[in-house]
């Protein structure tokens, strides 16, 4: 099935030769944009028929840099059509800068504001700029696009604009964009022609030889309105008294109008005539398609006729194979179709509709279909087509058409009332479905029913289906037993190789007893999913679920076990590619959220280099290659390795835009992202803000723990233990939290959480007296080391810095023979005095170093002191020493010093 994108509405009109040069305008649009100055957005605002869309192509054809072109319609009033056009137009003038939004634009809820924020960052990389057109923007205006669009705007980089033609001024924030200069308007009063355009097309172009006086009468009576103007001219060929013509029409525009088009219309050969008003009911014309429908066999030659003929014909292609009538003629020609054939309307939409369903289009099909009246033709329609669309995350289009097909047709088909359900619940509309649910139930154990089946096998599928939906929702609703209860019926009642079935619900099931805490339950039911999805050559969603597989083992601390269910699912891509299974000419989707995966193994096993590495291989393959949720996954492995490096603030950067991509789907959220931004802050001495954060999520340490929440209270217990306290008190506060941590990971087998776990423990340890107490604090460090040293943990100790270096040493004092600690203790050497040399007669040391740059920050001593676990009078020490090596006496010459050495 092809995709339902029209590659047509985004090719720029071509500028016609038979029209009136505009310099007048082009140059105003020119000296504003050319340049790619100040201004955001140009609204080019009139009536119909003022030439907005002539004005814009030619002004297109002339720009010095990219244009993207869409051409709207009434179906762009859902975000997810109007930015996949979007998007794909800006792609098409700019190739590549959609890679990373429309996979966001494929998921299975895309979030506006997530798309317009990447595509945004796309933009901002775009070197020369690049122009957005937005024809017939009224008709995509809509509450659900506007503020999205307005945000697009203000935000949009510098040689980046965007220009509207609309019939109605657009619901954005002008007056504020007025107000900056950030605004060009072409309005209808500047799209009106003058006296010496009037004169210039009727003569020059139309070739009438009218006299000056005529021309001022049609210049008065038109007001110099393109379309009237057009009509008239066709209207006063060959004419004998043309000023009798002339002086025979009056009124107001609309009356105007409909005259000249009676006119034309009337004027033309009876098969041309019968053409222009059977035609009049499609939005597209093309040869074989208006074949069908008038039933003759020319159409293509009549339309090329219509072309030369200058009646309101318009190119949609290079190749003249497809064309479109101008809205305001097809509004006169539907007008008089309505009033002299009434009863061939419908007839003229039903060939339409069988037209497009042979040809694999099936959303003007079924808008055709209902055109004609015809509910059943239209549902017929659906239902063929529904299932495959939401196989290929097109739920937006089987969405649209749940409104439009009467519920009354709907629940006598099974197949189709299962295909609404589905498209409701992807969109994550779940307040009808119950009894959507109820009544098919009812419907299928009725035998006196009279049910509506046109594929057996399909239907064969529904009781399966059903239970599959029921399980999802029991998911949201927080009831993990529910959900692995009707996912057990759905497995129990799928048909005969049902693959898909049997998959989803084993994945539900799965991410029940993810959310519970019970990870080994988990991975077993997401390894069934990925077997179905496997037999059903769904090989982009085995990738899907690997992701899941993986999470699941690196939070059991079985990294080695997540690295080869990473590289399996990236052998079985390259094996589907291989056989060109994957149709898609390349890798397949996905391949680049394994390397994401591989690149956090890498990292947490020390592996900077190969962490990076794999992080390249993300950004060769491209965010195209990704599936919807690696936009902020990458964001956020690239992040850990800049923290990693000691780039903090790049960290925090990167996971602030990763909360700008962020797209969640039915996985619990065990890391968010703004968790993962506060560990960040409290490591830069942000402890303040890092406090805000655990208010803002209403975190306390005497919560109720459960497995969704567990990253964001090991987070809290980090915050605790960087607090202003000197009395130790939030330091034993944070050492509670984390030994009821501990057992709720410990009786989970989640045993990457409890090596963090135990590793902050002996952390808490060391800082929770006023003498630090190393030899306490190494019992839960040696059980964490224990652990870890089987799949090689190196960063969530590493990271910890000069702290847990003090407690290694003591470790590998204590046991000489012991390498991992050791290991563990030589990686941390070269984050810790790489820079301590630079040219000093007596360098620092790592711990001096270590002051030196808590001495940078905002924090005060007692606060320096906690943050190092050692005592008040041990870091005057330090510092002394500090001042002496720099040769300054205070805090902020030693900081100045330091700057100009390259020390921080």
């Amino acid at each position: 099935m092809p995709s339902p994108l029209v590659r047509t509405k985004l090719y720029v009109p071509r500028a016609r030769h038979t029209v009136v040069p505009r310099a007048r305008l082009l140059d105003r649009l020119v000296d504003r944009l050319g340049t790619g100055g100040q201004p955001r957005l140009t609204v080019v605002s009139a009536p119909a028929g003022f030439g907005k869309t002539t004005l814009l192509a030619a002004w297109a054809a002339a720009a010095p840099r990219p244009v993207a072109w869409v051409s709207l319609e009434a179906s762009e009033q859902h975000p997810g059509t109007f930015w996949t056009y979007v998007v794909t137009a800006l792609d098409t003038a700019v190739p590549g800068v959609g890679a990373g939004v429309l996979p966001l634009l494929q998921a299975t809820a895309p979030h506006p504001g997530a798309v317009v924020a990447t595509l945004l960052n796309a933009l901002e990389a775009v070197t020369g700029g690049v122009d957005l057109v937005l024809d017939d923007y009224h008709l995509a205006d809509a509450p659900a696009i506007a503020d999205d669009v307005a945000y697009l705007v203000e935000h949009l980089p510098t040689d980046v604009h965007v220009l509207l033609g609309t019939r109605a001024d657009p619901d954005l924030p002008l007056a504020r964009l007025r107000a900056r200069g950030e605004l060009v308007e072409v309005r209808a009063a500047d799209l009106r022609f003058t006296l010496a355009e009037v004169t210039a097309y009727l003569n020059d172009v139309a070739g009438l030889d009218l006299d000056a006086r005529e021309i001022a009468v049609l210049e008065d009576r038109t007001e110099g309105w393109v379309a009237a103007l057009q009509l008239a001219a066709l209207s006063l060929r060959g004419r004998e008294d043309p000023a009798g013509f002339i002086a025979g029409f009056a009124g107001d525009d609309r009356y105007v109008v409909d005259y000249l088009v009676e006119e034309v219309v009337r004027r033309q050969p009876e098969h041309v005539r019968r053409f222009l008003l059977e035609t009049s009911v499609l939005d597209r014309l093309g040869g074989p398609l208006c074949d069908a429908v008038t039933g003759a066999g020319d159409s293509r030659s009549v339309l090329e006729f219509l072309e030369r003929a200058n009646l309101f014909v318009i190119p949609l292609d290079d190749s003249r194979q497809w064309y479109r009538y101008h809205h305001l003629f097809a509004d006169v020609l539907r007008a008089h179709l309505a009033q002299e054939r009434p009863l061939e309307v419908a007839g003229l939409h039903r060939r339409a509709a069988e037209w497009y369903a042979a040809d694999g289009e099936p959303e003007p099909a079924v808008r055709h279909a209902l055109a004609a009246g015809d509910v059943e033709l239209a549902a017929d329609l659906v239902e063929r087509s529904a299932i495959e669309l939401l196989r290929r995350r097109q739920e937006a289009t089987v969405r649209g058409w749940i409104d439009a097909i009467p519920d009354a047709v709907v629940r006598v088909r099974p197949v189709l009332a299962i295909a609404f359900i589905g498209a409701l619940m992807s969109r994550g509309e779940f307040d009808t479905v119950p009894d959507r649910l109820a009544h098919l139930e009812g419907l299928l154990a009725d035998p006196a029913a009279e049910v509506v089946v046109l594929d057996e096998r399909e239907a064969a599928r529904v009781p399966g289906a059903m239970e599959t939906y029921r399980a999802a929702l029991a998911l949201v609703a927080g009831d993990p037993a529910g959900t692995v209860e009707h996912a057990d019926l759905a497995i129990e009642r799928a048909a005969p190789g049902d693959d898909l079935t049997v998959a989803a619900a084993s994945a539900l099931a799965g991410l029940a007893s993810w959310a519970a805490g019970d990870l080994e339950s988990a991975h077993r039911a997401y390894s069934g999913a990925v077997e179905g999805l496997e037999r059903a050559g769904n090989i982009s969603d085995v990738l899907g679920c690997s992701i899941t597989l993986g999470d699941l083992r690196i939070t059991q601390g079985r990294l080695d076990d997540a690295r080869r269910t990473y590289e399996r699912a990236l052998r079985l891509a390259a094996a589907h590619e291989a056989d060109g299974a994957g149709g898609t000419g390349g890798p397949l989707r996905g391949v680049a959220d394994m390397e994401v995966g591989l690149s956090e193994i890498a990292l947490e096993q020390g592996h900077l280099t190969e962490a990076a590495a794999h992080l390249g291989r993300v950004a060769a393959l491209g965010e195209r290659l990704g599936l919807p949720q690696l936009p902020y996954r990458r964001r956020v492995a690239e992040a850990r390795l800049r923290e990693a490096e000691g780039d903090l603030a790049g960290a925090v950067a990167l996971l602030e835009e990763a909360e700008k991509v962020y797209v969640g789907d039915y996985s619990p959220d065990v890391r968010p992202l703004p968790a993962q931004r506060a560990r960040v802050l409290v490591a830069q001495g942000r402890v303040d803000e890092a406090r805000q954060w655990a208010r803002t999520r209403g975190l306390a340490p005497d919560d109720e723990l459960s497995y969704v929440r567990e990253y964001e209270h090991v987070t809290l217990a980090r915050v605790l233990m960087h607090g202003r306290d000197t009395s130790g008190a939030t330091t034993r506060t944070a050492y509670d939290l984390l030994e009821r941590l501990r057992v709720a990971a410990e009786e989970d087998g989640r045993t990457g959480s409890l090596i963090e776990i135990l590793s902050l423990q002996a952390l808490a340890t060391l800082a929770g007296s006023e003498t630090p107490d190393v030899s306490a604090a190494l019992a839960p460090l040696e059980r964490a080391l224990r652990l870890a040293e089987p799949t090689g943990h190196v960063r969530v100790f590493v990271g910890e810095g000069a702290p847990v270096a003090v407690l290694l040493a003591a470790v590998v004092e204590r046991n000489p023979s012991w390498a991992y600690p050791r290991r563990l203790l030589d990686a941390l050497r070269p984050e810790s005095s790489g820079a301590s040399g630079h040219g000093l007669v007596d360098p620092l040391s790592s711990r001096e170093l270590e002051v030196l740059r808590l001495l940078a920050t905002s924090l005060d001593g007692p606060e320096i002191a906690r943050r190092l676990f050692i005592s008040l009078n041990t870091l005057r020490t330090h510092t002394k020493n500090v001042y002496a090596k720099l040769g300054v006496n205070r805090r902020r010459d030693a900081v100045t010093r330091a700057g100009e050495l390259g020390l921080l």
